[in-house]
Formats: C-alpha cells, sequence, structure tokens
C-alpha cells in the first residue's frame, strides 16, 4: 500500500499535524510520499519523497491550486489512499480531492482495527471499523489518535511543484482570534467538567475544587455544547490545547478529540464511576468513584489544609 501524506505548513513553519500522518502510514506499514505547500527552508523530518510548492507563490490556502497540485502527484505516484489532518485545511480540502477522484472520503479517523480506518459515531460514544468501496480513499485523521514512537527524523528527498497563484480564492493572512474569558494554556492547575457531572448546577463543584487547588476550571465539548459551560473553557481539539502540572478530569470518559487538548498535562486525575473509561489510559491516578460525592469530600480536605 502507498499513502500520500498531506502536510501542513503555517507562516513557514510545519505543523506538528504533520508527523501524526507519518505515524499514520507506520502504524498501516505502508509506503509513503509526502506533499506540502510550505518554505524550503523549513522542511519536515522526513525520510521519503517530498513534492514541495512554495507558499509564497501558491499561498498557503488556496483549495483549487492546491487541490490541482495534489491531482498532479497522485497521477505520478497512483497512491492507495491520500492522508490529511482532519483540521480545517483538511476539512477544506479532502472532500474537494475526493470528489475529483471518484474515491470514497472517511473523516475523523481515531484509530485502526485490521488496517481499517475507525471514527466515532453517536457523539464520540461508538466507534466503528469503515471499509470503503472505492480502490483509493480519502481520509482526514483526528488530531492526538496517531502518535510517533521517537522523536521524527530524516531528510526528505525534496521534487518541487508549479503552482501559479490563482483560484476562486485569495488567501490574505491570519487574523488572531480575540481573547476572551479566561486562558487556560496559563493555568498550572485545571479542572476540568465533563457529561458525567449530570447537570449544570454542578459546574459550581467543579469550580470550587478548581480553586481550592488554586486553578481554574475548564470542560469537556459536551458540557459546552450544552451551554452549561462558556465555550472560553472547553479543551480539547476544538477548544483549547492545555499542559498544566495537574490536570483533573471530572466524569470524562476520554474521547479522543479531548485527550487530544489534555494528554501532555504532567500529571493527570481521573474521577469516574467507570473503571475502564478511556481516560483511565491517561491518566497518573484514576478515581473510581461518584464524582457528586468525592468531589465536595475532596475540595473540603484540601480547604482544610
Amino acid at each position: 500500500m502507498k499513502i500520500l501524506l498531506v502536510a501542513e505548513s503555517r507562516e513557514g513553519k510545519v505543523l506538528g499535524g504533520t508527523y501524526e500522518l507519518v505515524a499514520f502510514a507506520a502504524k498501516m506499514q505502508a509506503e509513503s510520499v509526502m506533499f506540502l505547500v510550505g518554505d524550503e527552508g523549513a522542511l519536515p523530518k522526513y525520510d521519503g519523497k517530498l513534492y514541495l510548492a512554495e507558499a509564497k507563490a501558491c499561498g498557503e490556502y488556496n483549495p483549487d491550486v492546491h487541490k490541482q497540485m495534489l491531482l498532479e502527484v497522485v497521477a505520478k505516484e497512483n497512491p492507495d489512499m491520500i492522508a490529511l489532518c482532519h483540521s480545517s485545511y483538511g476539512w477544506d480540502l479532502a472532500p474537494r480531492l475526493a470528489f475529483a477522484l471518484g474515491a470514497a472520503q472517511v473523516s475523523e479517523v481515531v484509530g485502526l482495527a485490521d488496517g481499517l480506518p475507525v471514527v466515532p459515531v453517536c457523539n464520540a460514544k461508538l466507534r466503528r471499523d469503515v471499509k470503503a468501496k472505492t480502490a483509493r480513499t480519502v481520509v482526514t485523521l483526528q488530531a492526538g489518535a496517531f502518535g510517533l514512537s521517537e522523536e521524527p527524523a530524516g531528510t526528505p528527498a525534496v521534487e518541487k511543484l508549479g503552482g501559479a497563484a490563482a483560484g476562486r480564492v485569495q488567501f490574505t493572512g491570519y487574523e488572531q482570534a480575540a481573547a476572551g474569558g479566561v486562558d487556560l494554556g496559563k493555568a498550572a492547575v485545571i479542572v476540568s467538567a465533563g457529561r458525567g457531572i449530570g447537570k449544570p448546577e454542578n459546574v459550581a463543584m467543579v469550580a470550587a475544587l478548581a480553586k481550592a487547588l488554586g486553578g481554574e476550571y475548564g470542560a469537556s465539548r459536551p458540557v459546552v455544547d450544552a451551554e452549561w459551560v462558556e465555550h472560553n473553557r472547553q479543551v480539547g481539539t476544538t477548544g483549547q490545547t492545555v499542559a498544566p502540572k495537574l490536570y483533573v478530569a471530572c466524569g470524562i470518559s476520554g474521547a479522543i478529540q479531548h485527550l487530544a487538548g489534555m494528554k501532555k498535562s504532567e500529571f493527570i486525575v481521573a474521577i469516574n464511576t467507570d473503571k475502564d473509561a478511556p481516560i483511565g489510559d491517561v491518566a497518573d491516578v484514576l478515581v473510581v468513584a461518584d464524582l457528586k460525592q468525592f468531589v465536595p469530600l475532596l475540595t473540603e480536605k484540601i480547604q482544610a489544609l
């Protein structure tokens, strides 16, 4: 099997998701080649062929031009699969490629089962294996789902691509999102609420524990989607990525989208009634208990110190 990896670069820097693509290809035990619109002075650490288009000429975001160059690479390499990151770039480009190639598209891949992509369903409560009916498949990989066991290494063999900065979209630059509310990225301690807290009134219980620990409280996506907590406190791939000294997960099952946003925390404590919850795989301490009983008691003990 051969996989075409569509790497990403922003403002002259290769994004970390690029190496998750490499890890995915390794797990598939597949031959791989890479495509990147970026800067020749900042190449990914990759031991293989790299088709490189200069961002200055093509634009870091220009879906029509990028798609056409990718189709040229596909014609040369004839890959069985094209893999992109499940990012705004990947969301935009993957369906364009799939349609142009007449290929199946599988979005938000979080794992592999016997060589088949695994995707979440039912709001990530379940997972299913997907087998495409087409010879070629376009996939997007959920952030944090695949990682290299070692630091990335290698020097790519570069083949340059041309491409005029034309198309229906004109890229003008990046705009920093307006800051609002709390910046969880600066917190040394974060206590997060998950769906398991049961009801919005219990957010106060989580916030009290965070205050007792001298930290901030956060939340998983389901809690934010239910409007129990404002979005600026969301941890995960669609929220903030954090790495505090202490992360306490209250009633969070451990969907890959959430784990990707907090698994680099120095010490992780998970409180859950399910001893087999996925959050236990990354937790340093897993407390199997009813959080509505445990959290107030823990808060009281800490306040008494």
